[in-house]
């Protein structure tokens, strides 16, 4: 019996594979984030800049804290200075797990954000307990 195909639909579906962030956490909760912390999108969805999900708005795994963002979310949120470079979910100083293929420009920038709040951090900390020391020294 030969048959003959007419037309012919193809479907398919994706999503990130978010198991492999669970597996490298320190606290192993079993919960994996499915939104974006920031704009509240699901990460099989496209964040708010972009047009289409996938590779060109990749997620950002946290480092320090188990909080995740899209690229673009988490690269607007520390380009405000009031950020001061931590994490908008639970304010812990934001660091980032490296990705294999960070050759695109947008890492880059998120790590010259990230390195700049911690330059702000260094030249802040000494000086704010400097001006302690002074107002200490000026009521004794």
């Amino acid at each position: 019996m030969k048959v003959t195909v007419l037309e012919w639909k193809g479907f398919c579906t994706w999503h990130w594979d978010l198991s492999s962030s669970l597996s490298n956490n320190s606290n192993n909760s079993g919960y994996i984030e499915e939104l974006c912390g920031i704009c509240r999108v699901s990460f099989d969805g496209a964040c708010p800049n972009c047009k289409y999900p996938g590779d060109e708005c990749p997620i950002i795994l946290g480092d320090g804290c188990t909080h995740n963002f899209h690229l673009h979310c988490i690269l607007k949120w520390l380009e405000q200075e009031s950020s001061k470079g931590l994490c908008p979910m639970c304010r812990q100083i934001f660091t980032f797990k490296p990705i294999a293929d960070n050759s695109q420009v947008e890492y880059s920038n998120l790590k010259t954000l990230i390195d700049g709040h911690k330059v702000m951090r260094e030249r802040l900390s000494p000086n704010n307990e400097s001006e302690f020391e002074a107002f200490d020294a000026e009521v004794d």
